[in-house]
């Protein structure tokens, strides 16, 4: 590190990357040259805070490393643009259903959008489950979502190529036979009736038929969502395939965590206990194992509270269930941060204390802010 000056507020460019690492006066390192710094506020809380740069990068040199930093942020993709783009396309594509030709290659193409957001960042995907849920109307990212956390569970399990396409493809359509139902059902404020109860037990056979009339033959892919409902096969009067395990739980856990007026959502480790053990016993113990492993207490996404009593929001699995990387949105008084800060959970000071509700936390950001261009809008 070279010579160092004092930052000023001419420095910084509200909405471009920084052209200077930025240190504390210890000279430990706060922000990467790169970053982009989204508002004045935070702007003037890094001023007030006397933090430094390097003084060897001159004015041409400032100006270069912004242009290059600008460059790799266009170029780089993001995770969250791929999935809500998939959201649009596959909203399209199952109101339109009947009307749609070769529904099967456009479904396909809407799982692939899904794993190429998976491949930029696997965090920003799980995160998005808990935290992008108004992007599209319930039916649609309630399906994504499924998506997403299949493809997490299968690629953790080795699953086929073969494998991920028939288990993406099923959770993108599993529930087209009752989607405006599911929307209907959203604006309830009480538990659903009876008749509404019928629908969700027979919906899976009629919305196999229904795809079978759009022109779906995938033989797996059907059967895979005619049977995600069920715990035996009843064509065998066995347990059903594994693949469908995961998708059974993959679909019931996601539901499980979603806002929906008639009920409150579940914690996620809740949901993953109410999902996967029956009897005080896992349900199929091999798959519960990844999905314990996958998800954890605390996947990204979650609201948590530190010991040192600041509240934000996971953003990274860590080296173990309990300690992942946690950036921080309020302070321990209660008063919202000016940007994010990246906490070890691991330390004594910033371990977890409790997972919290998302609506307890009224705070409005980005998910940008939490996961920078990988997030981007």
């Amino acid at each position: 590190m070279g010579d160092q000056r004092r930052l000023t507020v001419s420095d910084i460019v509200i909405g471009e990357p920084l052209a200077w690492d930025i240190f504390t006066e210890g000279n430990k390192l706060l922000l990467r040259r790169g970053q982009v710094v989204q508002t004045a506020a935070q702007v003037q809380a890094l001023v007030q805070r006397g933090l430094y740069i390097d003084e060897e990068l001159s004015d041409a040199a400032a100006a270069r490393a912004r242009q290059e930093a600008m460059a790799r942020q266009v170029e780089r993709p993001s995770a969250l643009r791929f999935i809500n783009l998939a959201a649009r396309r596959l909203e399209k594509l199952l109101y339109n259903l009947s009307n749609e030709p070769e529904i099967e290659p456009k479904v396909r193409e809407v799982a692939k959008a899904l794993v190429f957001a998976s491949d930029v960042s696997s965090d920003v995907a799980i995160g998005s489950i808990l935290l992008n849920q108004r992007a599209a109307n319930y039916a649609v990212r309630h399906s994504i979502d499924t998506a997403l956390l299949v493809l997490d569970i299968a690629r953790a399990m080795n699953k086929t190529s073969e494998d991920i396409d028939h288990l993406m493809t099923a959770a993108l359509t599993m529930n087209v036979s009752i989607l405006r139902q599911q929307d209907q059902w959203q604006a309830r404020q009480e538990p659903l009736p009876p008749k509404d109860q019928e629908l969700i037990q027979c919906h899976a056979t009629e919305s196999a038929r229904m795809l079978r009339e759009a022109g779906v033959g995938d033989v797996e892919w059907l059967r895979y969502v005619e049977l995600h409902h069920v715990e035996c096969d009843p064509a065998t009067g066995g347990d059903v395939p594994q693949n469908v395990k995961i998708l059974r739980f993959a679909d019931a856990y996601c539901a499980s965590i979603a806002d929906r007026k008639y009920r409150k959502p579940l914690l996620p480790a809740t949901a993953l206990r109410d999902v996967l053990i029956a009897d005080g016993k896992p349900r199929d113990p091999l798959v519960a194992a990844y999905f314990i492993k996958e998800l954890g207490q605390y996947p990204p996404g979650t609201w948590v509270r530190l010991q040192s009593g600041e509240v934000g929001v996971v953003t990274r699995r860590g080296k173990t269930p309990t300690t992942p990387v946690v950036h921080a949105l309020i302070g321990p008084r209660g008063a919202p941060l000016s940007f994010p800060i990246q906490r070890d959970t691991s330390k004594d000071l910033y371990a977890l204390r409790e997972a919290l509700p998302a609506e307890s936390n009224a705070l409005r950001f980005s998910l940008q802010q939490l996961w920078g261009d990988d997030a981007a809008l």
